[in-house]
């Protein structure tokens, strides 16, 4: 069996890992994002109570995250939003435009019971290198 080579991608302009997990890893020729959530990357707190502010942190975030990698976010294949209303799927789904312009990434949203640290909207990536 083939050894996968793993590379983990760490950057300073979005929060620090909370967990056992990387922000990050390069493998395969694909990047994997581990789920942004609306920290600030300084202080560690969650930033916003809204669901707007939240939205742009996080995909501020994921943009450091995926740059860190070696990529963009016009190379991102797929996201998954979790959010922890539906309800505020219009106003994520308007703010997440102004970040994936273009051919847009295929995605998932789903509501969740509950997300770390209470926070409204978390949202993974994976990237093509």
């Amino acid at each position: 069996m083939a050894t996968i080579q793993k590379k983990a991608v760490l950057t300073q302009n979005a929060p620090q890992p909370i967990g056992p997990y990387s922000q990050a890893i390069q493998a395969g020729g694909f990047l994997f994002c581990s789920g942004q959530i609306a920290l600030d990357p300084a202080s560690g707190q969650v930033v916003g109570t809204d669901v707007e502010t939240q939205t742009r942190r996080v995909l501020d975030s994921l943009k450091a995250v995926v740059e860190a990698g070696g990529a963009s976010l016009d190379q991102v294949v797929k996201t998954t939003i979790f959010l922890k209303s539906m309800a505020d799927f219009p106003k994520v789904n308007e703010i997440y435009a102004q970040y994936f312009k273009g051919v847009a990434p295929a995605r998932s949203t789903v509501e969740v019971a509950r997300l770390p640290k209470d926070v409204l909207v978390e949202v993974e990536a994976i990237a093509a290198l």
